[in-house]
């Protein structure tokens, strides 16, 4: 049976999670005691607990308990859940709860990059990507149009992120991914060389006279591909471009010069990653 709270006093240390801790706390990077994340609506948390991540305690409407998430308050037994009526909680977490339920859960070990691309054919590399609504986006995608992988170079945005787990749907959790290294010079070097050790020609997405269409059959013929997207406003840095095997635009038509990234990476997957 869950341990229903009523929630009455905002300023309890257990609500810390949802109503004061920031994404850099959360991630433990300052010395915050577990490494956690906030994932919001029933069918996320759903993917979260399916995918293995262990919750720590719910935070719900109230009218959610035997609605909704009965669910996921069936699947997270012996955990506090915390209630309240829709209006305490958007006073308590200062926005509005998406399908009115959250769950703090803690963060696992990140794999390293050698074995969350072991056996795959297709990869998505995200350098420099910031937006936590793009990152989400491209997860998405990812996992919806035959992405094996998603690694991220040490700059991008944490996946992890309240926004980018939303906006992906949960699909963060459906798909493997890790950072390719820890700190900014692990990119583009050695980091393209160790993509290159796992069997991977390098597809740079940019937009570039000499580049290929991503339609061309070459692409399509490599054994294993990883497909490189740059950062929102400046795209890839010209070193990646340069060090890449390949430069790969989407053509263009009426006069538009490019995609916003998660655009173009919905492209670029679904026609690079048909088997």
């Amino acid at each position: 049976m869950a341990r229903i709270i009523e929630i009455t006093d905002f300023t309890a240390p257990e609500l810390d999670a949802y109503a004061r801790l920031t994404e850099r706390q959360l991630q433990g990077r300052d010395q915050h005691a577990t490494p956690l994340f906030i994932a919001e609506s029933p069918n996320v948390i759903l993917r979260a607990l399916d995918a293995g991540y262990q919750p720590v305690s719910l935070l719900m409407e109230r009218k959610h308990i035997d609605g909704a998430a009965r669910e996921v308050v069936r699947r997270c037994q012996d955990i506090p859940l915390y209630t309240a009526e829709l209006p305490i909680l958007t006073q308590l977490t200062g926005y509005p709860l998406t399908r009115g339920v959250l769950c703090a859960m803690r963060r696992r070990p990140l794999p390293p990059a050698e074995s969350v691309c072991a056996g795959a054919r297709r990869i998505a590399v995200l350098e420099n990507v910031m937006n936590p609504t793009n990152v989400g986006a491209i997860f998405r995608s990812a996992a919806a149009l035959n992405m094996d992988a998603v690694i991220l170079t040490p700059s991008c945005c944490d996946p992890l992120y309240r926004r980018s787990v939303r906006v992906s749907m949960g699909t963060v959790f459906q798909i493997p991914w890790t950072f390719l290294g820890e700190d900014c010079h692990d990119w583009p070097h050695p980091g393209l060389e160790r993509l290159r050790e796992m069997g991977f020609a390098a597809a740079a997405m940019a937009l570039r006279e000499d580049s290929l269409s991503v339609d061309d059959p070459r692409l399509r013929a490599q054994e294993k591909l990883a497909i490189v997207l740059g950062s929102e406003g400046d795209g890839l840095a010209d070193g990646t471009i340069a060090d890449c095997d390949y430069t790969v635009r989407i053509p263009m038509s009426h006069g538009v010069d490019s995609l916003n990234v998660a655009a173009a990476s919905a492209v670029a997957f679904w026609e690079l990653g048909r088997r």
